[in-house]
C-alpha cells in the first residue's frame, strides 16, 4: 500500500500508522465527526455523502488510512481502488439508483483537490450533473476509476511504482 513519511512537510504519502491530525477525512473515517453519517463501512474504507454535491447522488469513498491522493497510489493499491469502486456502486444500489451505466466514479488529480486525502467521487445520475459542477467532473483533472486502474496495471507491468499522470492522457 502507498507508504512513506507522514509529516507536515511531506504528506504526499502516509504510513500505515498515520492519521493526519487536521485531516477532516481522517476524522470522518475514525468516526470523530458526529455531523457526518457513514453510509457504508468495512475494515479499510468508509462512504458518506459529499457536503457539496455535484449530482442528485454524490458520495465519497475514502480509505481509513491516510493516503494523500491518487498520485500516491502504487501498483499494489489496485485492490484498494477496486474495493472503493465496489462500495460506491453498492451504496448507489442501496439508494435505489438502478441505471449503473449513468454514473461516474473518479478521483481529482492534484493540485485540483480540496481535501488532501484520497477520495473517490461517486456521482449519479451522471447525465444530471448540476450545471455548476460539470467542469469539475469532466475535465482533465478528473481521473476515472477505470483510467486510474489502467495506469496502476501498466505500472505493475513496468514495475515502476507511483502513478504518473500526463494531463493530455487523462
Amino acid at each position: 500500500m502507498a507508504g512513506g513519511k507522514c509529516d507536515s512537510d511531506n504528506n504526499q504519502d502516509s504510513s500505515d500508522d498515520c492519521v493526519e491530525e487536521n485531516c477532516i477525512f481522517c476524522k470522518i473515517a475514525n468516526r470523530d465527526d458526529p455531523s457526518t453519517e457513514i453510509l457504508a463501512e468495512d475494515e479499510d474504507i468508509v462512504c458518506f455523502q459529499d457536503i457539496d454535491p455535484g449530482a442528485p447522488h454524490h458520495y465519497l469513498v475514502i480509505p481509513k488510512k491516510h493516503v494523500h491522493s491518487c498520485l500516491s497510489l502504487q501498483a499494489d493499491d489496485i485492490n484498494l481502488v477496486k474495493k472503493m469502486a465496489d462500495m460506491g456502486r453498492d451504496v448507489l444500489k442501496a439508494k435505489n439508483v438502478t441505471n449503473l451505466e449513468d454514473i461516474s466514479l473518479g478521483f481529482h488529480v492534484p493540485p485540483y483537490i480540496t481535501v488532501p486525502h484520497l477520495h473517490l467521487h461517486v456521482l449519479a445520475p451522471f447525465s444530471q450533473l448540476f450545471k455548476w459542477s460539470r467542469c469539475k467532473y469532466t475535465a482533465i483533472w478528473y481521473l476515472s476509476e477505470e483510467m486510474l486502474l489502467k495506469k496502476l496495471m501498466e505500472n505493475k507491468k513496468e514495475n515502476n511504482g507511483h502513478v504518473t499522470i500526463a494531463c493530455c492522457h487523462v
